[in-house]
């Protein structure tokens, strides 16, 4: 499967380390562990920190192609502080490099001409104008293709027009369940249980799926009207950076082989949870610790 994602890519900077990430590029790298074909799009700066990001992407079996390096902005850093039950907030600098993506009009050919099936994008990259030129030209050239909408909401970095928008640009969303709230009480005004939210989101927008993620509680899925609502797993928690990013990744993965909607959930549980047994957004792990 070909897949087309747009957004940052980051150093996430803890007390101790910093770690390459980025939700849209978390899942990139899953995606591409899952065996599928990544194309990822954005930006790194003309500094030590993106030189080092290059590399890192290149570790990580994914192409540097539309990876242009700019002057604009340096790397892009978040500041990532983990709590005692290993969740995560973040202090996010910018401007950054990833806001500013650049495609010539033969990089868009190549793309289209690659017939991806899916285009992942999140909230975040997209407030910036270049990246919100670069994701409308590939949904334009790509008409086809499914997008996929996880909206992973940050501080000071949405507004409800753009993730209107986003929405009306989707085929499926991810979210996971303190997002609901949000999204419910910012345009609804009022909370709404999961699968309210699911159905209504759907109708309104026209998506084929939404699926909610909920930590340790596992997922709500809906699918074409279709629910599963698939029990979590326990596991010790390092951090639950990335975890969610490679929950999309897992997600995709078992839509792409046409699984049971339980299946599907069963799946992204048990890579989210693996994820988050182990420190970084993209830690070492293999497809045979994801067999039941």
């Amino acid at each position: 499967m070909n897949i087309i994602t747009v957004g940052e890519i980051l150093w996430d900077v803890f007390d101790d380390r910093q770690l390459i990430g980025g939700a849209p590029f978390n899942f990139s790298a899953h995606a591409r562990k899952l065996g599928h074909d990544v194309t990822f799009v954005s930006a790194v700066g003309d500094d030590d920190l993106g030189r080092m990001a290059l590399a890192r992407v290149e570790q990580l079996g994914l192409s540097t192609r539309h990876l242009p390096v700019t002057c604009k902005a340096a790397m892009g850093t978040v500041r990532v502080f983990i709590d005692a039950g290993g969740q995560p907030s973040y202090t996010i600098h910018r401007p950054a490099a990833y806001d500013f993506p650049a495609l010539s009009d033969d990089d868009v050919r190549a793309i289209a001409a690659s017939q991806p099936e899916w285009i992942c994008f999140g909230t975040l990259a997209q407030m910036a104008p270049d990246v919100r030129a670069v994701t409308k030209r590939i949904i334009g050239a790509c008409p086809s293709a499914a997008r996929l909408y996880d909206i992973n909401l940050r501080k000071d970095s949405h507004t409800p027009e753009l993730i209107c928008e986003l929405l009306a640009e989707a085929s499926v969303l991810k979210i996971n369940d303190e997002e609901v709230v949000a999204v419910a009480r910012m345009f609804d005004g009022r909370e709404m249980a999961v699968a309210e939210f699911c159905r209504t989101y759907a109708a309104r927008y026209g998506l084929s799926g939404v699926c909610v993620t909920r930590g340790v509680r596992g997922c709500y899925l809906w699918l074409d009207g279709q629910t599963a609502d698939v029990p979590g797993r326990t596991v010790k928690v390092a951090d639950a950076v990335g975890a969610g990013d490679a929950f999309a990744a897992a997600f995709v993965h078992g839509l792409s082989q046409r699984w049971l909607i339980q299946r599907i959930g069963e799946f992204g549980n048990r890579l989210g949870a693996l994820v988050a047994s182990r420190s970084g957004a993209i830690p070492e792990w293999s497809m045979n610790e994801l067999e039941v």
